[in-house]
């Protein structure tokens, strides 16, 4: 005759009890976490924080374009101090310059030929108009020959170098009338007109 079983404690089927809890609630985490990856795994199963999260961005976002509001005003005010004291040097000379101002404004010369770059610049500036690729290489030929020997391309490479000027800032790509594309140094019209002004005056004075 078998022997009878036990009985089932009460604190055996609480066991049993808590492992099955567990067990569900393991299966349904393990469906969330699914459905969760199933959607992209880049949106949580619920919105929480939905709300703060774009109120962050939308902040962030006007900061940026306030940033950069000011920061291409400020390269329009360097370019007008610039195009100055380069039209003030063109008349009385680059002896009115200190050491530093002569370099900062791309006129100290080191007794070698100038960066391609940096004669892009210097031509752009002094112009005073908008100018095309083939422009500045004619500008290039005359001031510095030997310069343009170096380049297979001049009129694709002087354009890569005007572009470049346009992504720091200090330049602006323009249309002209003719429809050919140009650049133009990037400074206050009004305020470099007064300066030449000024200067012009302090020509007739002397």
């Amino acid at each position: 005759m078998r022997a009878a079983l036990p009985a089932r404690s009460s604190e055996y089927v609480d066991v049993r009890h808590r492992r099955r809890l567990g067990h569900d609630r393991l299966s349904h985490g393990g469906r969330m976490l699914n459905e969760q990856r199933g959607n992209g795994g880049t949106r949580s199963v619920t919105n929480y924080g939905d709300g703060h999260v774009q109120e962050v961005v939308r902040q962030a976002h006007e900061e940026l374009r306030q940033l950069l509001q000011q920061r291409a005003d400020v390269m329009r005010r360097i370019g007008t101090i610039k195009q100055t004291i380069t039209g003030l040097a063109n008349l009385f000379g680059d002896a009115v310059l200190s050491e530093e101002l002569l370099e900062l404004v791309d006129r100290k010369s080191n007794g070698r030929q100038p960066g391609f770059t940096k004669a892009c610049r210097v031509i752009l500036m002094e112009a005073g108009r908008a100018l095309s690729a083939r422009d500045v290489c004619d500008e290039i030929h005359k001031k510095i020959p030997p310069m343009l020997d170096r380049h297979k391309d001049p009129v694709a490479s002087v354009t890569t170098v005007l572009n470049r000027l346009v992504d720091y800032g200090e330049a602006q790509a323009v249309v002209l009338g003719n429809g050919r594309r140009a650049w133009l140094w990037i400074a206050d019209t009004a305020a470099a007109m007064n300066a030449n002004a000024a200067a012009g005056s302090a020509v007739t004075l002397g």
